[in-house]
């Protein structure tokens, strides 16, 4: 009898992506990209291909990286070193460090201006806002703030810094024309992160010790509402919220929620977590892919990441990373 001829594997596939797609069945994103991942305890940026799922390698850095950003014209990395007191400049292209940049005592976050020639850091330590000139590396001016501030975000139009205060439970206001401190809102306790809507009218603040985000009105600052997150059989005191970002459309966010080892999804519009999503331990950051298809999950405290596909909101894969992972950020 003749050999009936082999189905093409590509064919296959495409098939039942087709038949998924008609049925309404929910189809994991292809990753795409480099997922750059700081390790405080190994002084480095583990390198993660999102499409393999594997580690293609390091990138040795300054001690106890934490925080990263992307410069705003795409070419550079800048990360955040706190027993360095410093930021690392990491030219993408080669992936090496081209100079290092003074940042204060014990940086903790920083943000940048739109423009890219400004730098905005919180120091822990000196409980003050730095603002450092990217292309001279020279203190421009620094503004005290409550004690222990962390997360720093600057506002779309480059105006306004703002910056949470661990210890206060405040989020300071910061006029960057003047440099001076406009407005301390109080919000939930320990507050840590921000995310900004894409129209630069709500900022949400995540309260680590307060198991909730508080969103503010960037208007007049008053507080539109308060997010509290319940998990069934987990007690509140171990639902600690930190990371926290937003789709560009600014219809939805994902926040870490810390020693809860899960991932909340929230429906910006109705401000309601539509899925829950077990990853890690000590889920402390959260990091989009271009596509939006796939979260990145820095996951602590068990020195891993999950990947989660975020249109059937399910943990698709976890990778070993270096030691005590802080932050990641996708590159493409």
């Amino acid at each position: 009898m003749p050999q009936r001829p082999r189905p093409d594997p590509a064919a296959l596939a495409a098939l039942a992506l087709l038949c998924c797609t008609l049925l309404g069945v929910a189809v994991p994103a292809q990753a795409q990209g480099v997922a750059w991942v700081t390790s405080e305890k190994d002084n480095a940026l583990t390198l993660v291909d999102l499409k393999t799922g594997k580690v293609t390698g390091t990138v040795p850095t300054c001690k106890r990286p934490r925080h990263l950003q992307r410069t705003p014209d795409g070419k550079q990395l800048l990360v955040a070193c706190g027993d360095s007191h410093q930021a690392d400049i990491i030219d993408l292209a080669t992936r090496k460090s081209v100079g290092k940049l003074a940042l204060g005592d014990n940086p903790e976050a920083f943000d940048i201006s739109p423009d890219g020639k400004t730098l905005y850091v919180s120091n822990e330590d000196e409980g003050a806002l730095s603002i450092i000139d990217i292309g001279s590396g020279k203190l421009s001016m620094t503004v005290p703030v409550g004690k222990e501030p962390e997360g720093v975000k600057v506002s779309h139009d480059g105006k306004t810094v703002w910056v949470t205060s661990e210890a206060a439970s405040l989020v300071h206001v910061i006029d960057v024309a003047t440099g001076k401190l406009r407005n301390n809102v109080k919000v939930g306790k320990r507050p840590r992160r921000f995310a900004l809507t894409p129209d630069g009218k709500q900022l949400w603040v995540t309260n680590e010790l307060g198991a909730s985000v508080t969103v503010l009105s960037t208007a007049d600052y008053s507080t539109l509402a308060t997010l509290n997150f319940e998990i069934k059989g987990v007690r509140s005191a171990d639902i600690t919220p930190v990371g926290i970002t937003m789709t560009q459309d600014g219809k939805r966010a994902f926040v870490a929620l810390g020693r809860a080892n899960q991932v909340a999804f929230i429906d910006v519009t109705s401000r309601k977590v539509t899925d829950l999503v077990l990853v890690g331990k000590r889920a402390w950051n959260v990091a989009l892919d271009k596509a939006e298809g796939r979260l990145v999950v820095v996951n602590g405290l068990s020195d891993d990441i999950t990947l989660v596909d975020v249109a059937s909101a399910k943990a698709t894969q976890s990778i070993p990373v270096g030691r005590v992972p802080y932050a990641a950020l996708v590159v493409e």
